[in-house]
């Protein structure tokens, strides 16, 4: 396992961290933390972007084989970044169990591609998945149905197949499986979440629009 190369990104992290607060003194520490969660989102993606699509192998077919330098290196730099986000969330308390479990979750997995050696391919799929649809990139209503159109594409549509690759594939070890069955379950989860966010907001964007129509009428 890469040991050097994960604490090298941890201390990245936290001293990218320590850089927002000295520059925005005047902003709180959340809003600091999600310009670092902001910066490790554009990285990771191209990184892992460029490791599933140009340097390969393809993780719909390769699932299980051994790591290469370059996921290696992706999966140090996704696990600091987590290390230091879990231990921000615990010592600020500002994420509920679900969130917790799933970051758990994602060191836990990202942990045991390194420490094996393989499954690195897939585990990039994973982690390009969930940072391509993290609504933290953009702003905005229109943004938030993209959002939402991405998860249900990408996480659960794509993901459903690299869950179903990763099961049947003969080189995937028990305990990746295993830890893939937990992921999958978390981004239902997050699905449902999401579903009664979407709900509940257009159910008041109607009801305002409704409101607006009766005044216009009445000003009629």
């Amino acid at each position: 396992m890469p040991v050097l190369e994960v604490i090298c990104s941890l201390i990245g992290w936290f001293s990218l961290y320590l850089l927002f607060c000295w520059t925005f003194p005047r902003r709180g520490p959340e809003w600091n933390c999600r310009l670092v969660t902001l910066s490790h989102g554009v990285l990771i993606v191209l990184l892992t972007a460029y490791v599933i699509f140009i340097d390969g192998p393809w993780p719909l077919t390769h699932a299980g084989t051994e790591n290469t330098e370059l996921q290696t290196l992706s999966l140090a730099v996704c696990l600091g970044y987590f290390l230091f986000d879990m231990g921000w969330c615990v010592c600020n308390r500002t994420e509920g169990p679900v969130m917790l479990a799933h970051h758990a979750a994602s060191m836990v997995g990202i942990l045991l591609a390194l420490l094996m050696g393989v499954s690195g391919c897939e585990t990039c799929a994973v982690i390009f998945g969930s940072e391509i649809t993290n609504p933290l990139l953009l702003l905005g209503d229109a943004v938030d149905l993209l959002f939402i159109f991405l998860f249900a594409t990408v996480r659960v549509g794509v993901g459903t197949a690299m869950f179903y690759c990763e099961l049947t594939s003969p080189r995937t070890s028990l305990v990746m499986k295993l830890g893939g069955v937990a992921m999958y379950g978390l981004a239902w989860v997050f699905m449902v979440d999401i579903a009664k966010f979407g709900y509940k907001k257009s159910k008041a964007k109607y009801k305002r629009w409704r409101e607006n129509q009766n005044v216009y009428v009445h000003c009629l």
